[in-house]
């Protein structure tokens, strides 16, 4: 019996951003096609699995029936110019962005796996910026997307204004942490923000709407060493078997 799951290194085009995208595609210990799963894609995907070691962490999960089968998609971003085009709700390629990952990359990965096919059977996960395109996306395509885990958000005007519109919570489970000592920090456009005040402001929000919310601040900054070891408590929150 296998105790390792596999990572396959995937090339995928994208007409909504007008470039190839590369996928690492998370396959559970014991992968087969006979059994469907639920999908998690990652924004920040390199980071997740070599920082966060999310594969190490989903591989015992679900070996001790601790979680359901789940295949995790990560998604790398090229340089730091890139991921905030991407992900930063100012962002030049943001609204492109979130078109691929609900009209290109869903429908792919469908294709391509056994999937529920349906949006509490997917999840969005990143941190930082790569939460904000996560919950974004969500609040824009909440059929598609049913699950969104959010590490240190960064939270502006726009995003609280996104999710003082959105009008179907109901749809939607979220994780959402935040450090208490994130209340300066260095953004990768080298300004210093206020993390926790914002974040404050967007969990006020969500513990009013009907949505399965769950929200914990824990003592630690804006870095993986306090957003690795929570990734067992997301998944097992969030995947449960």
């Amino acid at each position: 019996m296998s105790t390792q799951g596999t990572i396959k290194d995937i090339m995928f085009y994208s007409n909504a951003l007008n470039e190839e995208i590369q996928l690492l595609v998370y396959l559970p210990p014991n992968y087969s096609d006979l059994y469907k799963y639920q999908l998690l894609i990652a924004q920040d995907g390199k980071d997740y699995f070599q920082l966060g070691r999310i594969g190490r962490t989903a591989d015992e999960l679900q070996l001790n029936n601790d979680i359901e089968g789940t295949i995790i998609v990560g998604i790398p971003y090229a340089d730091v110019a890139d991921r905030r085009s991407k992900y930063h709700p100012d962002g030049e390629k943001s609204q492109s962005y979130i078109r691929f990952l609900a009209h290109e990359l869903v429908p792919f990965l469908d294709s391509e796996f056994p999937t529920y096919q349906m949006g509490l059977g997917r999840g969005l996960i990143g941190d930082s910026l790569g939460a904000t395109v996560s919950l974004r996306a969500a609040l824009k395509y909440p059929h598609t997307f049913g699950k969104v885990m959010l590490q240190s958000p960064y939270v502006n005007e726009e995003v609280l204004s996104e999710v003082n519109a959105f009008q179907t919570f109901h749809l939607l489970e979220i994780f959402h942490i935040i450090g208490s000592e994130e209340t300066a920090v260095k953004t990768s456009s080298n300004t210093i923000e206020d993390f926790l005040e914002p974040n404050r402001n967007l969990a006020t929000l969500l513990h009013e709407s009907n949505a399965d919310y769950h929200y914990e601040e824990y003592e630690g900054n804006h870095t993986w060493k306090y957003w690795q070891p929570y990734l067992r408590t997301i998944l097992l929150h969030m995947y449960s078997s």
